[in-house]
């Protein structure tokens, strides 16, 4: 509690790392990261597959650098290589195995109250960079117990020759379609509509050319009413009358922003639960922004993110009336490691 940091970030993706990097840039020296996993990147860590490509430009949106971090186009690996060093490089406190349970607006002393469960901290700025992919959507109906472990919202734990059953519509459950179906699966792709509504023609395109190639199974128009086990597999039970045995079934049918957090302290969502915030990614509360996945409607990308930081960061040093030297510690970092670059 004596510490009073200029920026505290809630969350460790992207959002939160760009902001980080670029407060130490711009010459903020008072600056923590928080995040409730063991490490930054939680997401990329869980989610991704290893040796996963990670696009600069995603699912074909041209993202430019807007700020001072040249994020390439890697892998899993090397995208968290990227981001160790750059924290590694910037005075930056994290604390990490921390989650937060609510942030308090401290009128008198102008500055924020981030509690957690053993500790509270104070910031003048608060940026919550929060995701979405950490608290998959599940379905409605009881998954056994007995069968959890073949049950995914990721691709986790999927092995090579397979039988899988995808269910979604989004483009995450089209990557892991035709992905698991380059690693020798049979996999079918179950969505509820007739057709694809939120799907990147990249996407899309893959998915009606490896269904005509028999590489995947697309059933559309068809919901799933139950899942039950079947001798140790996945019996699904659709609503057409059907059912299929699957070795594995992995659910792809969107994140939920974390609304309750979100009400809890004070930011204005709308009717969708997203949050409102202006072209600074400033919330309806006076220096508490928003940032990263949390900050996108349909998904993000990551460099887009890591341009909310550059955004919020400069925003935050028009408003706080303080003085800071601009320093050029990213470009030296970058100078230093030249494979970055490539």
């Amino acid at each position: 509690m004596t510490t009073i940091y200029d920026i505290a970030i809630i969350g460790g993706g992207p959002g939160g790392i760009g902001t980080a990097v670029e407060a130490a840039v711009h010459g903020i020296e008072s600056i923590l990261l928080i995040d409730k996993a063991d490490n930054h990147s939680s997401t990329i860590r869980k989610f991704y597959k290893d040796n996963k490509r990670v696009d600069k430009d995603w699912k074909g949106q041209v993202i430019n650098p807007e700020g001072n971090i040249p994020f390439m186009d890697g892998t899993k690996e090397t995208t968290l290589d990227f981001f160790d060093q750059l924290l590694d490089e910037e005075k930056v406190d994290t604390a990490f195995n921390t989650e937060v349970e609510n942030i308090i607006r401290d009128e008198e002393n102008d500055c924020f109250l981030i509690t957690t469960a053993s500790q509270t901290f104070r910031a003048i700025a608060v940026v919550v960079t929060i995701g979405k992919m950490g608290k998959p959507n599940k379905p409605s109906y009881k998954i056994p117990p007995s069968i959890k472990e073949f049950v995914n919202y990721n691709l986790d734990k999927c092995h090579e020759g397979e039988k899988i059953l995808v269910v979604g519509g989004g483009n995450s459950a089209a990557e892991y379609a035709y992905e698991l179906a380059d690693e020798n699966n049979i996999v079918t792709l179950v969505y509820r509509k007739n057709e694809f509504t939120r799907l990147n023609p990249n996407n899309e395109d893959i998915l009606y050319q490896y269904n005509g190639q028999e590489k995947l199974r697309l059933r559309m128009n068809t919901d799933i009413e139950s899942i039950e086990n079947e001798h140790g597999k996945v019996k699904v039970n659709f609503n057409d009358g059907y059912h299929t045995i699957y070795d594995r079934v992995i659910y792809a049918i969107g994140g939920t922003a974390p609304i309750d957090f979100l009400k809890k302290i004070g930011i204005q969502t709308d009717e969708k639960g997203n949050p409102i915030y202006d072209e600074h990614y400033r919330t309806n509360i006076n220096c508490l922004y928003v940032a990263g996945d949390i900050a996108f409607n349909t998904g993000g990308s990551i460099m887009a993110a890591l341009n909310h930081g550059y955004h919020i960061v400069n925003s935050f040093m028009r408003r706080s009336g303080k003085m800071y030297a601009h320093t050029n510690k990213v470009e030296e970092f970058m100078n230093n490691n030249p494979s970055f670059r490539n």
